[in-house]
């Protein structure tokens, strides 16, 4: 990657525990205990939830999209050599899934959400109306903070490219995730054109582009 692509070194400021909670509690402010609660997965909740599911169903959310969007400097990379994770990013629209998490699981499954994804606060936490074939749902979801120091948008496809390709963290390669998510999208036939055309250039040997995927 260039230098002027390449993001800022900087020590990144870790939510404590109180923030963590403070932020759990704002999202779950309308909530009743005993209503089961929808998350909406879009990258590695997909294939990697985590937690017992009540329910699952492919959903689509307008006003926003399936973006690699977001440094990861922790879970898919490192400060030295941060790769990239999804984030909804504003604009168009994105397929995914709605997942129903039992009333009394929601307490606990959302602590652990929070210290998977918002270990320094990158998202924003919103409900959103999510379409699906049995009716919508307002389904809790990670949008993308656009004014965060963590945000990677603009990048070009090479610029994305060199970033997956250097990412390795706590949670494994960066290629590894983003192939995974392609792959289980994928499965549940769902098109993704942009990252499909991302993926067959990773998974192509080194030194070749890989041309279009078919």
């Amino acid at each position: 990657m260039s230098p002027d692509t390449f993001p800022p070194e900087y020590h990144p400021l870790l939510l404590t525990e109180a923030q963590r909670q403070a932020s759990i509690d704002a999202a779950l402010s309308a909530w009743r205990p005993r209503d089961d609660v929808w998350l909406y997965a879009y990258g590695s909740l997909i294939w990697n939830a985590g937690f017992p599911l009540q329910e699952r169903r492919q959903a689509v959310v307008r006003g926003y999209h399936r973006s690699l969007c977001l440094w990861s400097r922790i879970n898919r990379g490192t400060l030295s050599a941060p790769g990239l994770v999804f984030g909804l990013n504003r604009g168009g629209s994105c397929r995914g899934f709605a997942l129903r998490i039992a009333a009394a699981d929601v307490r606990p499954v959302f602590a652990a959400l929070w210290e998977r994804e918002m270990m320094m606060g990158s998202y924003l936490p919103r409900w959103l109306r999510c379409e699906t074939a049995q009716g919508p749902v307002d389904a809790l979801a990670f949008v993308i903070d656009r004014r965060g120091t963590g945000y990677a948008g603009g990048l070009q496809e090479t610029e994305l490219l060199a970033a997956i390709r250097q990412g390795h963290g706590r949670y494994g390669a960066c290629v590894d995730y983003v192939l995974d998510t392609a792959r289980a999208l994928r499965t549940h036939g769902i098109r993704d054109r942009a990252l499909e055309r991302l993926a067959h250039r990773l998974a192509a040997p080194p030194g070749e582009g890989g041309g279009n995927p078919v």
